[in-house]
């Protein structure tokens, strides 16, 4: 293999890993220090493409020079799959449209990139290609500094063109989201984790239970209750700002000696907080001075202010304490 085409597929492979990794945390980060990682997610992207050509040119060279070789079919449907991920990715930050069919452009970014994920380990393991000490080389560390500029200005042109246009994007948060329904609950889309879906609660037989304390809708709406205005920003790339009312965590259950607090809903999805969040998190009754809806998680649900949305537990029906510590579990929930 000539030695730029085993550097331009050294930095494929690195590129297809930091895009990764970087999507993975941006999903995660509610606060501004995720910007970083949102910011090297899109130029990982952009970089995919810079290279796009070059890869191109390769396996074009590779299929007339060799034939086809043992694995090619996973490779064409591999570079099919981050063509998808990228354009989805690209398409989603303009913010002119949210939906391909059925699919929101979300989920057909992170579904391609998860089918690609086990398809690039293959292609790299029937294809190796194995770093060299000259890939440190003054030409090559130019080379990738070439590629990191190229990419980095695109992904900044890109963020100028939807400004200019006046696209939603331009004005998109820090988290990559797109504003829908902030001070309007009505406008503010209704979505939950997977496999979970809207619950209709009767009010009259639903019951809370907070370390073994159990709690009607009438007791906790007697409970000294407090108005936070808070960002709910979800993972399918859209935010809504909201003035939220509810009882503060700590005013229901005192940390002890657990090391984290997990809190239920009625469909079993589950999270478990740091017990230094309960002085900041609440259990709300009420969005914009009305009670939740079923959609937002009525009769209570978790408002976890620089939280993602996945935090923000609906249907509420358990609160406990956990000796085990916040980390462990999964970074996004798995049913």
């Amino acid at each position: 293999m000539k030695e730029r085409e085993r550097l331009t597929n050294l930095t494929l492979a690195a590129l297809l890993a930091l895009a990764v990794a970087t999507g993975l945390t941006a999903n995660t980060a509610g606060t501004s220090w995720g910007r970083i990682f949102v910011v090297l997610h899109g130029a990982a992207g952009v970089a995919l493409l810079v290279l796009s050509p070059r890869k191109t040119r390769i396996a074009d060279h590779a299929l007339r020079r060799r034939r086809r070789r043992f694995g090619w079919h996973a490779s064409l449907v591999l570079a099919g799959l981050v063509l998808v991920t990228v354009v989805s990715g690209l398409v989603a930050t303009t913010g002119l449209t949210d939906r391909v069919g059925p699919l929101t452009l979300m989920q057909v970014h992170i579904g391609s990139a998860a089918l690609a994920i086990p398809l690039a380990i293959f292609h790299y393991l029937v294809h190796h290609v194995r770093p060299r000490a000259t890939d440190l080389s003054r030409r090559a560390l130019l080379r990738t500094g070439a590629v990191a500029a190229t990419a980095g200005v695109g992904w900044l042109s890109w963020d100028g063109v939807m400004r200019a246009a006046g696209w939603p994007g331009g004005s998109r948060r820090f988290t990559g989201s797109h504003e829908r329904g902030s001070g309007d609950p009505a406008a503010m889309p209704v979505t939950q984790w997977l496999d979970d879906t809207v619950q209709h609660l009767d009010e009259s037989t639903w019951r809370l239970t907070v370390a073994g304390a159990v709690y009607t809708l009438a007791e906790l709406r007697a409970l000294p209750q407090e108005t936070v205005d808070a960002t709910l920003d979800c993972t399918s790339e859209w935010y809504a700002r909201q003035s939220w009312r509810g009882v503060r965590l700590d005013r229901l259950i005192d940390a002890g000696d657990a090391r984290s607090i997990e809190v239920r809903s009625v469909t079993g999805y589950p999270v478990r907080l740091p017990v230094r969040d309960l002085g900041r998190v609440w259990l709300a009754l009420e969005m914009g001075g009305e009670p939740l809806s079923p959609g937002h998680g009525f009769p209570v649900r978790l408002v976890a202010p620089g939280r993602r949305g996945f935090w923000w537990v609906k249907w509420v029906h358990e609160i406990d304490h956990s000796p085990l510590p916040w980390w462990v579990q999964s970074p996004f929930p798995l049913t």
